[in-house]
């Protein structure tokens, strides 16, 4: 049975959390390194990290092109950017094997079978998950992951993408490094679809703001991205100041964290609020676009 962890005197981090994680095995128990990661460790880091590794599949003119084909990001932005955490965040917190998460990837693969996605695609998109979490933290975390929590990522979206029948999967990360450097170098470009999407990302963020901070919002993005999507976005580089400021913010926030944590202990689905769902978090298989809605009684 898995433990649930509580913090010390209501704001400490719990070291049982850490000395879990250092008995687990990347292979056999990435479910559940990959929950205690999300759910304990680095829940705001991951949730950040995904949010930017979604937005680097949009330079990517064939994903971004489907994108806007379809409409619903420009037209449901909101919704889309919670339809996506909603399922992606079951099964990272249940896991894979779980009938909550099994259900997740299954109402993911009945959304995207109804569009015409290439493999290549899916391949790139699912490493952006495994590496963007694991760069992130490198950068700004406040501690390191040790080699097998890296490990747990890749082993645990390499679970994910199997169960959304990929194929060409790559054995190991420097592999799957390799196959995304290969498929960035020849599809990357500046397209009108990718500044489209990108924009219509930064209008969805700029939403969680006061009006007064919505000017900052894209260069915040233009600062945390590399020169080779600013390129793809049309994005200019932020002032040298900015980009300062803004990986200062990032790096300063990581010393009071290693002992305390003011996020909810475990973050979950139950305790995350979902803007376009006020009223909390939607079934499973209530998400997606409206003529792809399956009805399902449970949660």
């Amino acid at each position: 049975m898995n433990t649930t962890y509580a913090k010390r005197l209501g704001l400490l981090r719990n070291p049982a959390v850490q000395y879990e994680l250092a008995r687990l095995d990347p292979v056999r128990d990435n479910q559940r390194m990959v929950h205690l990661l999300t759910a304990y460790e680095f829940p705001f880091d991951i949730t950040r990290a995904l949010e930017l590794a979604l937005f680097h599949t949009y330079a990517s003119p064939r994903i971004s092109g489907l994108l806007a084909r379809t409409g619903e990001f420009e037209r449901h932005g909101q919704k889309r950017y919670d339809d996506t955490s909603r399922l992606i965040s079951e099964f990272m917190e249940s896991g894979y094997d779980s009938e909550k998460g099994m259900r997740a990837i299954t109402h993911m693969n009945h959304i995207h079978n109804h569009y015409k996605i290439d493999n290549a695609d899916f391949l790139f998109v699912l490493a952006t998950f495994v590496f963007y979490p694991i760069d992130w933290i490198r950068q700004y975390g406040w501690r390191q992951l040790t080699t097998a929590e890296e490990q747990a990522f890749f082993y645990f979206f390499r679970e994910v993408g199997q169960r959304m029948n990929l194929r060409d999967l790559p054995d190991t990360m420097a592999d799957f490094r390799s196959t995304t450097e290969a498929y960035e170098n020849r599809y990357f470009r500046f397209t009108e679809s990718n500044r489209k999407i990108a924009d219509a990302t930064v209008r969805i963020v700029q939403g969680w703001f006061p009006q007064f901070l919505h000017p900052v919002v894209q260069p915040a993005f233009s600062a945390l991205i590399s020169d080779k999507l600013r390129v793809a976005f049309g994005y200019q580089k932020p002032a040298g100041w900015f980009l300062g400021l803004t990986s200062a913010a990032l790096w300063l926030r990581k010393w009071p964290l290693r002992w305390i944590t003011f996020k909810p202990y475990p973050v979950l689905i139950e305790n995350t609020s979902f803007r376009y769902y006020p009223d909390g978090p939607p079934a499973i298989e209530a998400v997606g676009p409206k003529n792809l809605i399956k009805e399902h009684p449970k949660n």
